[in-house]
This record gives C-alpha cells, sequence and structure tokens, in this order.
C-alpha cells in the first residue's frame, strides 16, 4: 500500500520559514518523481515544485528564490524548504509520488502566512 505522508506545515507570520517533509512508502523511491503541489483557497491545485530521481529540480515561478525541494533517498523523504514566506503562499501542500503512468498523493498539509 502506497503512503506518502507529509508533515512541517502550520502557521507563520510573513517573512518566516517553514520546512514540509513528505516520508513515502510502498513505492520504490528513488526512482520516482516527487514534487510539492499546493491548492489556495478557492482556487485549483498548482505545481510548486519537483525533484527528478537524479535531482535535477524544477520551480514555480513565483516560489524561486524562496523555495528549495530536496529529497534523501535512503529515508524515502522528499523536503520543501520555505523561506521568505508570503501570505499568497497560504494553501494545503500536497506531497506527489510520480512513476511512470502512476500518480500518488499525501494527504496534504495546511500552511498559513499571516500578513
Amino acid at each position: 500500500q502506497v503512503q506518502l505522508v507529509e508533515s512541517g506545515g502550520g502557521l507563520v507570520q510573513a517573512g518566516g520559514s517553514l520546512r514540509l517533509s513528505c516520508a513515502a512508502s510502498g513505492i520504490t523511491f528513488r526512482v520516482a518523481l516527487m514534487g510539492w503541489y499546493r491548492q489556495p483557497p478557492g482556487k485549483q491545485r498548482e505545481l510548486v515544485a519537483t525533484i527528478t530521481t537524479g535531482g535535477i529540480t524544477n520551480y514555480k515561478s513565483s516560489v524561486k528564490g524562496r523555495f528549495t525541494i530536496s529529497r534523501d533517498n535512503t529515508k524515502n523523504t522528499v523536503f520543501l524548504q520555505m523561506d521568505s514566506l508570503k501570505p499568497e503562499d497560504t494553501a494545503v501542500y500536497y506531497c506527489n509520488s510520480r512513476i511512470g503512468p502512476r500518480d500518488y498523493w499525501g494527504q496534504g498539509t495546511q500552511v498559513t502566512v499571516s500578513s
């Protein structure tokens, strides 16, 4: 059974930092494309960042230079370091794992940035 369990969300003031973690089980983590998505209130889910098996990263333009995605294949975990947070970063953040044509999702973790 595939499980992606996010943690690290919470309430933070603008300019602050949070680090999200996503622990994966039931998949061959080292071959998975891992990513973080978010769904702001009243909006559609959007891509935040991805990291390939080889460590190549890709970011949504509005988070470049503020967010950093990384992975630890020994711990089957992907991270999202979020710095200089803004109120517009408020959303439910979801971990995603893609292996071939199959997508897996975590349950989401709430991030709220107050102004």
